[in-house]
């Protein structure tokens, strides 16, 4: 973007965020700016919310005498080198503005203060002896303001030094503070013992306003944040035998904490309209979405069997089984789902949409009219019209949610101002995305002190997989937000968007989690291992539901990752990972309670340093049918319905090494007449309540998951595979201490690479793998096979509904 100085010196003119530079008083001798774009290298490491700064007087005499202004030499606090940057990419501050953002320390925290404003904007009408309310460990306490500024020096060659608020907290809120007035042995203001508090503008807010809990996932509003329906409106309302009628809304009345809408019904087929019924707000939906009309083209079973194509005014709308999409049932009221039919509804025009809700504010189970065309719990059922869904706004990157369905709605101004915001989330990279942003140096996330462990965790799971993204959106504690903000906002999406993270940003992560009172004071300092850090992300912070859930026969027992162990009498020389793991739930009696969205194994080991096999065959897909408690099986002998399971057989060397040795009734006689399985003790295999019974020809469905990641472990380096396609050959590699710039006060390069060399070795037959020596394997190889740490499996169904 070019700039002239006959506009008025407007520095800015472009998308959202425009603003105007304010004239500087004659004292001023500094102009401040904040970075809204990463720098290009080689300024990468400068992130948007960083904070910038040029003389006045050179700032005017470049206005002055260029006619058109593209980049402005600034200095970037903490340097004192001068660099050239885009006007497009910095927006102008205030030397009162730009103190208190210093304050914030971080950019990512520093670039969302910003562009949100509103807390911004208040801080900068506080004076000295305001009431206000302060955020003190989690909790919005009273307080008046005693002092405003700097409460340390300024960190040279930095012009500035961050401002805070000094407060003195109040009433029942005395003695909740953190010193009396001083900081680090000078004295701003006097209180008593702990009533005071240092803190930044983003945890003051004035007294008349109601603070703002520190930011959470994002979620649905409440059902009845609105009310969604007015007098006079025209709605589709739904009977208990889920035939639906029209009417319109007479008024709306709350009775024990529920909203009833009271409806006068049109004339029904018999003529007759009845009288005035009132019904619960959750059966009731706005006409426009539901509309009469008079085709119908279902096929005999229910279920249009056809590829489905976009119907007239429907045109761009790209949308099939399985999409995640949003529904406004009426203003304020979003909810969410997941495509689970498509085709046409007797009796209404237009193509129509099943959703499975994520919320029970549905109106049926999947059924219309009585005829079933999906199946899903009762209330999550909605049918709607395919004009009214669009993509699932918390999957989407700002120019995804401006796609296809709102095309005519985009304009080239807000495109350029949405390429410069952050947005709320970016979707994982899809192969081509991949090879192209992640694959170099300076690629991934960047190692920093110890730090493998994590950065290889993380890449593993968020890079090409979406399987664990609920983290980034479920409610969590007030206190433990910034955590989930931190992960998103300065983790993942700038993984996926950029194919960079810098250290900085994984060490605020860790020292937020010691922070927290989440973990020791080693946590930023020391080595730790993946699974630690999971469990602690996801247990006792995020509170993620348990991934794992294992059935020992009497009770379930829950967990995120699953450790392999293996008897002593094992005879696995060369073994995969699906024999690993059916050797190690059939040696412990257990089976899975439920089919996971994510299975995280970790290999066996003596130990970090001791490998229990010279080499393990990885497992694209994992067949968990098997490991299912109270499912169907399958007769490994003839393929009917299976009614015993011999655990004697599990060992016997006639069967082979993989699958557990299930039979059908008559196959079971035959093959434990052998003399030597006589004194074998089969057990029945529970079926599933209404399931055809045992010798019947009915095959039961495969349970599969997919292999996307594997952590590896050589001299306590930490380091990753991903797949990023479904071919055998589309693996990355990835390794965030690959190599180092300086030594003591340099850096580390991470790096990543396309290895489809993988492939050539796992399509290899087993008995040619074998003979393969690690050290003349090609590329990278050698350390998929010989130093595996941790599997990561997903579901492609499961992943669905966590």
């Amino acid at each position: 973007m070019f700039l002239s100085p006959s506009s008025n010196r407007s520095l800015l003119s472009g998308g959202d965020f425009s603003r105007t530079v304010r004239v500087m008083d004659s004292s001023d001798k500094n102009m401040y700016f904040i970075l809204v774009e990463n720098l290009p290298y080689p300024s990468e490491r400068y992130r948007a919310g960083h904070l910038c700064y040029i003389e006045e007087s050179r700032y005017v005499s470049k206005i002055k005498n260029t006619e058109t202004l593209e980049y402005l030499p600034v200095k970037c606090f903490s340097t004192s080198v001068e660099r050239g940057v885009k006007v497009a990419a910095i927006q102008s501050l205030t030397e009162q503005e730009a103190e208190l953002l210093q304050a914030l320390g971080e950019d990512g925290e520093r670039i969302r203060a910003f562009r949100e404003r509103e807390k911004l904007d208040h801080a900068l009408t506080l004076k000295k002896d305001c009431q206000v309310k302060v955020e003190v460990d989690g909790e919005w306490c009273q307080g008046v303001i005693r002092y405003i500024g700097a409460i340390t020096e300024r960190k040279y060659p930095d012009p500035i030094a961050g401002s805070y608020f000094g407060i003195e907290l109040q009433g029942k809120d005395k003695g909740k503070g953190t010193c009396d007035g001083q900081y680090l042995g000078k004295r701003h203001f006097t209180c008593g013992k702990d009533c005071g508090v240092f803190a930044s503008f983003t945890r003051v807010q004035p007294m008349a306003t109601k603070p703002q809990d520190p930011p959470k996932a994002q979620q649905a509003p409440p059902r009845d944040m609105k009310e969604p329906l007015t007098a006079g409106d025209r709605v589709t309302f739904f009977m208990d035998n889920d035939r639906s009628r029209n009417g319109m809304v007479m008024a709306l009345e709350q009775k024990e904490n529920r909203t009833f809408v009271h409806i006068s019904p049109d004339i029904d087929e018999k003529g007759d309209n009845g009288e005035p019924i009132s019904i619960p707000l959750d059966y009731v939906i706005r006409e426009d979405m539901l509309s009469p009309g008079a085709t119908s083209v279902l096929s005999p079973d229910g279920v249009d069997p056809r590829p489905w194509l976009s119907g007239d005014g429907e045109e761009g709308i790209h949308l099939s089984l399985d999409s995640v999409v949003e529904v406004d049932l009426s203003p304020g009221r979003t909810v969410y789902g997941t495509v689970r039919w498509i085709g046409n509804l007797p009796g209404m025009e237009g193509t129509r949409v099943g959703l499975e809700l994520e919320e029970d504010v549905g109106v049926s189970d999947g059924t219309f009219k009585g005829q079933r065309l999906f199946s899903c719990d009762p209330k999550k059922g909605l049918f709607v019209k395919l004009v009214s869904c669009r993509p699932d706004s918390r999957f989407q990157t700002p120019r995804e949610k401006e796609g296809p369905l709102s095309a005519s709605n985009r304009h080239p101004e807000k495109d350029r101002a949405l390429s410069r915001v952050d947005c709320g989330t970016v979707a994982p990279l899809s192969s081509e995305e991949a090879l192209q942003r992640l694959v170099g140096k300076m690629r991934g996330i960047q190692g920093h002190c110890n730090s493998c462990y994590m950065d290889s965790a993380l890449f593993s799971l968020f890079s090409c997989s979406s399987v664990l993204d609920s983290l980034l959106f479920k409610s969590t504690k007030q206190r433990d937000a910034p955590i989930q903000t931190t992960l998103l906002q300065d983790i993942v999406n700038p993984l996926r968007r950029d194919g960079f993270v810098p250290s900085r940003n994984v060490m605020n992560l860790r020292q937020q989690l010691q922070k927290g009172g989440h973990s020791d004071h080693t946590f930023t300092t020391e080595e730790k291992d993946p699974e630690e850090f999971l469990s602690l992300i996801m247990h006792r912070i995020l509170s993620l539901e348990p991934l794992l859930k294992l059935s020992t026969g009497e009770k379930i027992q829950e967990g995120y990752c699953y450790q392999i162990f293996l008897d002593q009498n094992h005879s696995l020389v060369l073994p995969t990972v699906q024999q690993l793991l059916e050797h190690s739930f059939q040696s412990a009696g257990l089976r899975l309670a439920e089919i996971p969205s994510c299975l995280i194994l970790q290999m066996p080991r003596f130990g970090k340093k001791f490998k229990m096999f010279s080499k393990i065959i990885p497992s694209l897909e994992l067949d968990i049918t098997d490991l299912l408690s109270e499912s169907p099986q399958e007769c490994i002998l003839c393929g009917q319905l299976a009614s015993v399971e011999c655990t004697d057989c599990f060992r016997d060397p006639a069967f082979g090494n993989t699958g557990f040795k299930q039979f059908c009734s008559i196959c079971s006689k035959q093959v434990h007449a052998h003399p030597q399985r006589r004194s074998h003790k089969p057990s029945a295999v529970r079926l599933p309540e209404g399931y055809p019974p045992a010798g019947s020809p009915c095959a039961p469905p495969r349970e599969k998951l997919q292999l996307f990641a594997v952590l590896c472990i050589e001299t306590s380096h930490y380091v990753a595979f991903v797949r990023h396609g479904p071919g055998s050959r589309d693996w990355i590699f990835f390794d965030s201490m690959a190599d180092r710039q300086g030594d003591q006060n340099g850096f580390n390069i991470p790096t990543v690479w396309a290895c489809p060399e993988v492939g050539r070795y796992l399509e290899m037959p087993l008995a040619e793998l074998a003979t393969q020596v690690p050290r003349e394997m090609e590329g990278v190889a050698k350390r998929l096979f010989c130093d595996a740490y941790m599997y990561l499996y997903q579901s492609p169904s499961m992943a669905l509904y966590r």
